[in-house]
């Protein structure tokens, strides 16, 4: 029998990092764990429009560093900076009155192709199937913005009471091809739902963008290209 293993999950350690970084003794982990879980519940409540990627997580003994990687930074930063800074203030609230000395650094990190992303892309469609556009519409557009920006592959699939049917079913859409068995696929993946009057929908969405060992060795290819410059001495005497 087949198991089925979180994409993101099977691959981290391995070609993707860790989005939580830091080191704690077995009695400050549920701590340190249930403040991360915090944090990341309140900015995607808050950021629900901002087109959030992912949050990562960075501690040391008196510093912590948020990064928040989002489609629309200029949204997240606001006027003068001033969401960044109203940001900072919601989570030293949540972080409570022992961290007041910690160092608390927020930076916000835009994606540069926001159609390989798969976060952004199930945002985009929760927010057109709650506006209860035709599944079929949102299905295709989706698929044509991702092969457009120049994806491999990708698998986008809904699940429930669709257009408000009376019997929930399945539908789905493909193109490419999305490996899930070799460690060196980048395979972005990311699972949510819709909330509409008939029901909740479920929506997954898959994106291949390639091997990560063809990148790096294209890079490096690239830097042996280009004209090394040699700086040379004058000669003494």
């Amino acid at each position: 029998m087949g198991r089925k293993v979180h994409p993101k999950i099977f691959r981290t350690g391995v070609i993707y990092p860790w989005d939580t970084r830091w080191f704690a003794t077995k009695r400050r982990l549920p701590v340190l764990l249930r403040e991360d879980e915090k944090i990341r519940l309140f900015l995607n409540t808050k950021l629900k429009d901002a087109s959030v990627d992912r949050i990562e997580i960075e501690r040391t003994p008196r510093a912590m560093t948020i990064t928040v990687h989002t489609a629309k930074p200029g949204f997240v930063i606001g006027r003068g900076g001033t969401g960044a800074d109203e940001l900072k203030k919601s989570l030293r609230e949540i972080l409570g009155k022992g961290k007041d000395k910690l160092n608390l650094n927020l930076n916000i990190v835009e994606v540069s192709r926001p159609s390989l992303a798969a976060n952004v892309v199930l945002q985009s469609m929760k927010a057109d199937l709650e506006r209860r556009m035709p599944f079929r519409r949102v299905l295709k557009q989706h698929l044509d913005r991702v092969q457009k920006a120049g994806a491999k592959g990708v698998r986008l699939v809904v699940k429930g009471r669709l257009n408000g049917a009376e019997i929930a079913r399945m539908e789905k859409v493909s193109w490419g091809s999305v490996p899930l068995h070799n460690l060196r696929a980048d395979v972005d993946y990311a699972s949510g739902f819709a909330r509409t009057l008939s029901g909740t929908i479920g929506i997954k969405v898959w994106i291949y963008r390639g091997e990560i060992f063809d990148k790096d060795k294209e890079k490096k290819e690239e830097s042996m290209d280009e004209p090394q410059v040699v700086s040379k001495r004058p000669k003494r005497g």
